[in-house]
């Protein structure tokens, strides 16, 4: 099998951080069972770098085979099955391009090949609509028992973020909605410290410590929130893909990547938000009680 570079770059991230996160030791361990015969030692790569070489080198062969099966391994993913067929879905829309698919039969993971390119965003699509047309009734800050000084500042950027949502603004409101969901995140971070830091997705550094809550980047926190059951699974998905809208903050990543937000963009980015906020309020008296 041999992967196109975007799709490699799809199965960097999932190996790296998707999956789970990855340090550079246990990087060195997984591709070692691969048949390389790497140490880590002082002046180690980047993890994204160490990766990329890595799947270069046995693109075409069968440890690549090897590798995209040992990552989705459903052994590796016991109570997030859920999790891994989300997984499973988002590189499939790459692999796609490559005229491959990834099925996950019951516990094996197994290739299917396309005789053409089949891109189904039908389902997608499908998700997209019945996510947007949840309603909520009780979106309420002051539910979540975050500091009363954080709340403020929450209370102040959402109302803008609305603004900028009725006023046709949608790359204000996909950066404004991340960065309104990151604080939330961490904001209960340091009210419940002991469930975030020993949720098995928790974000943690080259020697698998639990890194502080203010090193956690946004994926780390939307994982333990999925988690610790704090939010549903479709709430799950769609965070990441703020997360992913989100990075269009530097405008080079933008032109290069070619993203040109939208109005339809920002209604997802702005629903995450509100569906966010709805199902902390209502799952939290479980996680006080831990």
């Amino acid at each position: 099998m041999i992967l196109c570079n975007k799709t490699l770059e799809c199965l960097r991230e999932i190996i790296n951080e998707k999956s789970e996160y990855r340090s550079g030791p246990k990087l060195v361990q997984f591709f070692n069972e691969l048949g390389f015969n790497d140490s880590y030692s002082q002046g180690f790569p980047s993890r994204w770098l160490f990766t990329d070489e890595h799947l270069a080198k046995i693109n075409g062969t069968p440890a690549l085979d090897q590798c995209i099966k040992n990552t989705f391994s459903p052994v590796n993913f016991i109570g997030r099955i859920q999790h891994l067929d989300l997984l499973i879905q988002e590189f499939n829309q790459y692999l796609a391009f490559d005229k491959w698919k990834l099925l996950r039969r019951e516990a094996d993971i197994v290739f299917q090949r396309l005789e053409k390119v089949e891109i189904d965003f039908g389902e997608k699509k499908d998700s997209e609509n019945e996510f947007l047309s949840r309603e909520f009734t009780n979106v309420n800050l002051s539910a979540l028992g975050l500091e009363s000084a954080i709340t403020d500042v929450l209370q102040h950027r959402i109302k803008e973020i609305e603004k900028c949502f009725s006023s046709g603004s949608p790359l204000a409101v996909i950066l404004l909605a991340g960065s309104a969901l990151e604080g939330i995140f961490l904001g209960l971070a340091i009210q419940y410290p002991k469930q975030f830091n020993s949720a098995k997705s928790s974000s943690k550094d080259s020697s698998s410590k639990v890194k502080p809550f203010h090193e956690w980047n946004l994926s780390g926190f939307i994982d333990v929130a999925k988690e610790l059951g704090l939010i549903q699974p479709d709430t799950h998905k769609f965070s990441h893909s703020l997360r992913d809208f989100r990075n269009y903050i530097h405008p080079f990543e933008q032109m290069s990547s070619g993203f040109s937000p939208r109005e339809h963009t920002a209604k997802i980015c702005l629903q995450v938000l509100r569906a966010a906020i709805h199902e902390i309020g209502d799952n939290l008296p479980r996680i006080r009680k831990a």
